[in-house]
């Protein structure tokens, strides 16, 4: 499952983030988002925009193409 299928209210775990770009990987590491970490999904725009995911209390946007290589299992 990838994180642009997980709903809103859903809480999961990232198992893969290698096939996502080097530098929005690293962006992500920086704000302490990175594979093991459990995320909640707060907001989904409507027309292919961003998605909203909190974790450890920060509230992040991340564009629907990235979710779409972020690798998540239920937790």
């Amino acid at each position: 499952m990838f994180l642009k299928d997980v709903h809103i209210g859903g809480k999961v775990r990232i198992t893969t983030m290698n096939r996502m770009n080097d530098l929005v990987q690293r962006r992500l590491l920086d704000l302490g988002i990175m594979e093991g970490s459990v995320v909640k999904m707060k907001r989904i725009l409507p027309l292919g925009g961003p998605v909203a995911i909190e974790t450890k209390g920060q509230l992040i946007g991340i564009r629907r193409c990235d979710a779409k290589r972020i690798q998540v299992e239920s937790v």
